[in-house]
């Protein structure tokens, strides 16, 4: 499948000259099945953050900027995919007023025993 990516944005954050942490949020792509086929929704497609730099707020500030980009977007919802083994992340994104709306067993065929969690915030 192929899709363009004029309506992904990409965010690095730097320690100097070094990348310690980075995000992507996607917004009105169609084809991308997270989206929901709404223009509305924009997704936290990947946020990471080099485990030496976590807890200083980087990871906030990377949250903070793909949301205000989705909202001057036009988006009214970010949604965020994480799963139940990642407890850190879970504890990040409710942190973050993100309200967890779907649990789905199975998602993964290479991974049965792990559960896709989504998560959604009003912007």
């Amino acid at each position: 499948m192929q899709f363009g990516i004029s309506n992904w944005a990409v965010f690095a954050a730097y320690d100097a000259q070094h990348r310690v942490g980075g995000a992507i949020v996607v917004w009105d792509t169609p084809g991308i099945y997270m989206l929901e086929a709404r223009t509305d929704l924009a997704v936290l497609w990947d946020i990471r953050v080099r485990r030496e730099y976590r807890r200083s707020g980087i990871g906030s500030r990377l949250f903070d900027t793909c949301a205000e980009l989705a909202k001057r977007k036009g988006c009214t919802r970010l949604k965020v995919e994480t799963q139940d083994i990642n407890v850190p992340a879970c504890r990040f994104y409710a942190a973050r007023g993100c309200e967890l709306r779907g649990i789905h067993h199975g998602i993964y065929p290479e991974l049965p025993d792990e559960v896709q969690f989504l998560w959604y915030r009003r912007l």
